[in-house]
């Protein structure tokens, strides 16, 4: 048996141990919370390790800094840098790894939105100290106050679900009850998901506004008959587009090192995109750099495209056109066409590098044109016929609901 006793403001366990009396600090000021935790370590009393279930005490700085580090070595830089703001956004700015990033990525058709700058934080000192409820009124104040999306909040709990679980899993971290305070946080309900994708017509004036400006239109052909991710376009060199490869040629999407930088697809699996007839004629008649290494397509200074200096270049482009298309659009283009050709699923999703799951939320109520006449179970129209008056038919009731006459 174990008991309670308060000094100052902190509570203590007193039990005994081979004989011997022992106290441990409870590290809290709570009575309710200082029995939950003597009842957790009478419980590993019981199985002779007073340690097992008791909670260790973890500052929350210097775990989200060690989590950072180990996210540094397992993601791709773009991937990095959303999971550190996000981490910023939740904690602020508790460690030298997320200090400097500005507090913005609320995007709005005016542009980026920055946050309020009362948008609230978790402060505890302790990761053991996080609770549910902590988590579920953090997220609550940000749709509140920030006016996030339900695909954003979920996206809050997905980052803290993974941080407590590489906390358990890898640091040891034991949570009171053992459990992952983010598993019992609902997830929001999310609408369903809207593409915008261009029709053939849009497609044709689309590349026909960039006439004037050949890399930047093979660049946009590309994305739409590729179906490419904007950095996956903006990665490619000069080894990665084969023309000789197959019927028209091949665009190898894969993990490289160039000039010192290191870079992956986004599911950290390489594919290969065969070059369609109409894309094929854009790169034919577009002048690559010649030297081996160097980027298939690069700035005018013969840099590597950032890719947000690419977007926006691409929208003062557009913006002489009076066209708001974007790389997003052109990629759901490829794969909405596909779909209405009537291609596979699954053979979208391999041509894309999305999982098939991926590509039917998106693709799936696009109609192909092969399946117009599936409805039809015969050859000939039926011949029964719907019964029924071809015309309304007029009947008049007296006052005393007794039917009068009917035409």
């Amino acid at each position: 048996m174990a008991g309670l006793i308060k000094r100052g403001n902190t509570y203590h366990a007193i039990y005994y141990l081979g004989g011997e009396e022992r106290r441990r600090s409870l590290e809290t000021s709570s009575y309710q919370v200082a029995k939950e935790r003597l009842r957790q370590l009478e419980a590993s009393l019981a199985v002779g390790d007073p340690d097992s279930q008791l909670p260790t005490n973890t500052p929350v700085a210097s775990l989200v800094a060690a989590y950072v580090e180990y996210i540094n070595t397992t993601k791709t830089r773009s991937s990095i840098r959303v999971d550190r703001w996000y981490l910023r956004s939740i904690f602020g700015p508790i460690c030298p790894a997320l200090e400097g990033i500005d507090e913005r990525k609320n995007k709005k058709k005016g542009g980026r939105k920055k946050t309020r700058a009362n948008s609230p934080h978790i402060k505890t000192p302790y990761l053991e100290q996080i609770t549910t409820a902590m988590i579920a009124q953090l997220i609550d104040a940000k749709v509140q106050c920030d006016g996030i999306a339900p695909k954003t909040a979920n996206r809050y709990r997905e980052i803290l679900m993974r941080l407590f679980s590489w906390a358990m899993d890898q640091r040891g971290v034991r949570m009171p009850g053992g459990i992952n305070p983010v598993a019992k946080v609902e997830r929001r309900r999310t609408p369903a998901v809207q593409i915008r994708f261009l029709s053939l017509e849009q497609v044709e004036e689309q590349l026909e506004a960039l006439a004037d400006a050949q890399q930047l239109q093979t660049m946009v052909a590309a994305y739409i008959y590729a179906g490419l991710r904007r950095e996956e376009l903006l990665w490619l060199t000069v080894e990665d587009v084969d023309l000789k490869a197959g019927k028209y040629g091949v665009i190898r999407i894969r993990a490289k090192t160039v000039n010192g930088a290191s870079w992956e697809p986004k599911t950290k699996v390489n594919r290969a995109v065969p070059i369609s007839a109409a894309l094929r004629d854009h790169l034919r008649y577009y002048v690559p750099p010649v030297v081996p290494g160097r980027w298939y397509f690069s700035t005018p200074k013969g840099k590597h495209w950032d890719p947000d200096n690419f977007s926006r270049a691409l929208r003062e482009a557009n913006k002489k056109a009076g066209l708001t298309w974007s790389c997003l659009d052109y990629r759901h283009t490829f794969g909405s066409q596909l779909a209405m050709k009537g291609e596979s699923l699954y053979k979208i999703s391999a041509l894309m590098g999305n999982s098939p799951d991926i590509c039917r939320r998106h693709y799936a109520a696009l109609l192909p044109e092969a399946l117009v006449d599936s409805v039809e179970f015969t050859d000939v129209a039926p011949s029964t016929k719907p019964t029924g008056p071809s015309e309304p038919r007029l009947r008049v009731i007296s006052t005393n609901g007794k039917l009068l006459e009917s035409k």
